[in-house]
């Protein structure tokens, strides 16, 4: 490889990184559709509730915002973001365990 060939390489991943588009996660279809995410958000819009994008931008750099989040989809919770709040595992799919909501919510705030 050439000076200039990895001169282009680190300003591609220069730019990938500043960009936030080498931090994303992939998406877990599985827990997202099992866990009905999708019937309230879409990840660059607010629906009814809002975008994952929305969300990752308010919580990406608050320090204990991964630790609320995931009680948050374990337990359900107060509305935040207008008049809605986070419906009971019950209505949404069932149970979350800790491990599935970690994962989750590291993938919103990739976002």
């Amino acid at each position: 490889m050439n000076a200039l060939s990895r001169h282009s390489l680190m300003v591609c991943s220069a730019w990938l990184l500043a960009s936030g588009a080498a931090l994303a996660e992939p998406e877990p279809v599985a827990l997202v559709d099992q866990h009905h995410c999708m019937f309230c958000h879409t990840r660059d819009a607010p629906f009814l509730a809002p975008s994952f994008q929305q969300i990752a931008e308010r919580y990406r750099d608050k320090p204990d915002a991964q630790f609320m989040l995931e009680h948050k989809l374990r337990l359900g919770g107060k509305a935040h973001w207008g008049d809605m709040s986070m419906p009971l595992p019950a209505d949404r799919g069932g149970p979350l365990s800790a491990e599935d909501a970690h994962t989750l919510v590291q993938w919103v705030l990739s976002q």
